[in-house]
């Protein structure tokens, strides 16, 4: 259980500096409390998603994988993004992200971040 708030709240620092860093990816609401909510919802449905259809995506898209050498992992981690934010306008949280090269982008800095955060916080179960 503790591992799994552990990544929600990587998941929800890496959504927040994308945000920060990106002026189309947006985080709307009336207070600093809502928006925090909000962020941790959507880094809930990140992880949702990141569990049920990435590894679907990258079983399909394998033979891309690797004539790329993963790079294309780049394009599967915009999907997820811009699926989470489908998702996220779908149940009316103010969270959006502004098309597919934002995404591109906003996923390498949540794929940075998220590693990043992983190192420095505890790992345990």
């Amino acid at each position: 259980m503790k591992n799994f708030v552990v990544k929600t709240i990587a998941n929800a620092g890496a959504l927040a500096v994308a945000v920060w860093l990106l002026d189309k990816i947006t985080l709307t609401g009336d207070s600093t409390g809502k928006k925090a909510g909000t962020l941790i919802v959507v880094a809930l449905l990140f992880g949702l998603v990141n569990w049920l259809v990435k590894p679907v995506l990258k079983l399909l898209s394998l033979p891309l994988l690797i004539l790329t050498l993963g790079l294309f992992t780049l394009v599967v981690n915009a999907l997820m993004l811009l699926l989470t934010s489908w998702l996220a306008d779908g149940l009316d949280l103010s969270f959006h992200v502004e098309g597919f090269w934002t995404a591109v982008l906003g996923g390498l800095i949540i794929s940075i971040v998220s590693w990043a955060l992983h190192v420095v916080l505890p790992d345990e179960d």
